[in-house]
């Protein structure tokens, strides 16, 4: 028969033991959910169907660099063709459109002081074997931008926000690909 105290050191004791078991925290890249056959992925520059300069080269470079900061997987820059023969997978995305908004107008001059824009895309991660391993066919990021009104000082603002917008786009494609989302 267990006494009373040596009871109340248990019930402490697992009290105390039940916050550590599944807390939901990991180290960078051991909650992948990618076949261990995946150490190497090509990256090729994504597709465009947007009329804007540029957008397709931000996506890209900002999954590259989010894959080397987060994961342990190696990234390869694959050939005109868009595949490499030594990647374990394949991440394509397309740009499928980019819109620059008026957001809200200047009420002494009437013109646009804030652009909001708006970055539809598709992504599909594929195995060498052709597996799909993570799609998504719709993925809308937005970002808001100042415009500048006085021309001496005029500075292109929607450069910037396009970085903005394909960093939080790298961050998140990154982690739906590795918490298989």
């Amino acid at each position: 028969m267990i006494t009373s105290d040596a009871s109340r050191r248990l019930v402490l004791a697992l009290v105390l033991m039940a916050p550590l078991t599944g807390c939901g925290y990991h180290t960078v890249g051991s909650a992948t959910h990618l076949p261990s056959s995946v150490r190497t992925i090509a990256v090729p520059v994504f597709a465009t169907r947007a009329q804007q300069f540029h957008t397709e080269f931000a996506f890209t470079q900002a999954v590259v660099r989010e894959l080397n900061t987060r994961t342990k997987y190696r990234v390869i820059n694959p050939g005109p063709a868009g595949e490499d023969a030594d990647a374990d997978a394949t991440l394509h995305g397309t740009i499928l459109s980019e819109i620059a908004s008026p957001l809200t107008y200047d009420s002494s001059s009437g013109q646009t002081s804030s652009y909001l824009i708006t970055v539809t895309a598709r992504v599909v991660l594929n195995a060498r074997d052709g597996h799909v391993l993570y799609r998504n066919d719709s993925l809308v990021f937005r970002e808001q931008y100042q415009s500048t009104q006085d021309v001496n000082s005029f500075i292109q603002e929607d450069g910037p926000a396009i970085q903005r917008v394909a960093r939080d786009f790298a961050q998140t494609i990154v982690s739906n690909i590795l918490e298989s989302f």
